[in-house]
């Protein structure tokens, strides 16, 4: 990998750990300590915490992060949902194994787990990695899925301004030791199995993203309402997050007058975030959770022309 891109990688995983550290250790003080457990799935123990009251909504994290990464928003959530967070393969708690890490395999295991904890459908919000992870979920399980979020996540590989898929195609286990100098490597060592693991992670996850992919004929098998979740300023293109727009079947035409022909998937440019800010931001839940809730606070014009 060049030198400049090395440094903006760097750079970039250093600022997400710095922001998860800080706003996870203000969000503990103020948290009830959740329920947690292990969970096997295809030859995997996945770690998982449950916490809240409500109706279940399941949070999947970002690559080389936890489910910790959303302890800075989750009081937001657990006020009046039930949620049920899990550390994807290799992350956080749960162990690598010696498979690959694969989207449709992990879209399988989550489904399993869910399975063992006893919920049969749920509310699902996936963020980047977690995002792909709950596509392949909502595709495998339509009926264990009853409202997506998909949050600065897409349905193909090039959907990544060509930079960003440069830096991906180049990251394997031969930068772990420079990672180690930073605070996203030291939160992972702090729970992780086996710590000793990390260079395989960073190859697991640099085989997965040097994968050539297009779910396009899939994002129609998205029955359930969907709502796509970017920053404007985040690492996908504009291009593709209009098109996966298109393709779930919005802004294709004109609502009409009373929101008659309006399409019940959404679509939310968050201002002034990025794909590493946006997972922690309140603007996420006060876009994603009255989606998820099924609740729209727009009224027609007929409506509020009512005397």
């Amino acid at each position: 990998m060049k030198a400049s891109s090395m440094k903006s990688l760097r750079a970039a995983c250093a600022v997400v750990a710095l922001a998860i550290a800080a706003l996870s250790a203000q969000a503990a003080t103020q948290a009830v300590a959740p329920k947690t457990g292990y969970a096997k799935a295809n030859g995997l123990k996945y770690y998982y915490e449950i916490s809240g009251k409500g109706e279940p909504l399941l949070l999947l994290h970002g690559g080389l992060g936890s489910t910790d990464m959303f302890k800075p928003i989750m009081p937001a959530f657990t006020e009046h949902r039930q949620i049920i967070a899990i550390d994807l393969q290799g992350h956080g708690r749960t162990e690598l194994g010696s498979r690959k890490i694969s989207l449709p395999d992990l879209g399988d295991d989550i489904a399993s787990v869910l399975t063992q904890l006893g919920f049969k459908s749920v509310d699902v919000l996936g963020y980047s990695f977690g995002g792909g992870v709950a596509f392949r979920l909502a595709v495998q399980h339509p009926e264990m899925v009853r409202r997506l979020a998909l949050v600065s996540a897409g349905f193909a590989a090039d959907g990544f301004y060509p930079e960003m898929r440069e830096q991906q195609k180049q990251l394997n286990a031969g930068f772990a030791e420079q990672m180690k100098q930073t605070p996203m490597y030291q939160s992972y060592a702090a729970v992780a199995p086996k710590p000793e693991d990390f260079p395989r992670l960073i190859q697991a996850m640099g085989d997965l993203m040097r994968e050539q992919y297009d779910y396009s004929a899939d994002v129609k098998k998205l029955t359930m309402p969907t709502m796509l979740i970017f920053g404007d300023s985040d690492m996908y293109r504009p291009e593709h997050i209009v098109e996966f727009y298109k393709l779930l079947g919005g802004g294709l035409h004109d609502a009409g007058w009373n929101r008659e022909t309006m399409s019940k998937n959404r679509l939310a440019i968050l201002p002034d975030q990025t794909h590493y800010d946006i997972f922690f931001s309140p603007k996420l839940v006060a876009t994603a959770l009255p989606f998820l809730d099924g609740i729209s606070g727009s009224k027609s014009w007929a409506e509020v022309s009512q005397p």
